[in-house]
């Protein structure tokens, strides 16, 4: 399974509550990027889950715009920045099961998405997801490895 870990793109902080926090002019255009940059090694994604915050589902907004329907996308309180992250491992390969996932996209944050790498991959420390950025691990049977880390930064 290829599993790819997005963290939402920048957001402002003019909102009521975290929850609420948009996506920027910024966010929008590094979240293209990134999205153009995925689309030319990547034609699709069996699956996708989404924080349910309104930044994260605003990237995958932009994301989908780059690629076909998935066969499936959830939105799932478990994939919030307080959220445990290995019952957010756990939630995410249950489901990639269910729906007999080869390529998984999850969209979520920081710190969140560090310390799911950590849970995934063993011996590695949580590493930062800048805003956009992404990460993808590769995982066969109870083995994963992180393939590689991009950021708008390093694919423009």
């Amino acid at each position: 399974m290829q599993l790819f870990l997005m963290r939402h793109g920048e957001a402002g902080y003019n909102a009521h509550s975290d929850r609420e926090r948009v996506l920027t002019e910024v966010g929008r255009y590094q979240t293209e990027l990134m999205s153009n940059w995925l689309a030319r090694s990547i034609t699709d994604f069996d699956l996708v889950l989404v924080s349910p915050y309104l930044r994260a589902q605003q990237t995958w907004q932009e994301v989908s715009r780059h690629f076909p329907e998935p066969r499936k996308w959830l939105v799932l309180d478990d994939l919030v920045p307080s959220a445990e992250p290995t019952r957010a491992v756990d939630l995410l390969l249950a489901y990639a099961e269910q729906y007999k996932a080869d390529k998984l996209l999850v969209i979520s944050h920081m710190p969140l998405l560090g310390y799911m790498v950590s849970d995934l991959v063993a011996g590695i420390e949580p590493p930062l997801f800048a805003t956009s950025g992404i990460t993808l691990i590769d995982k066969h049977g109870e083995s994963a490895s992180m393939c590689w880390q991009h950021t708008p930064h390093t694919v423009s």
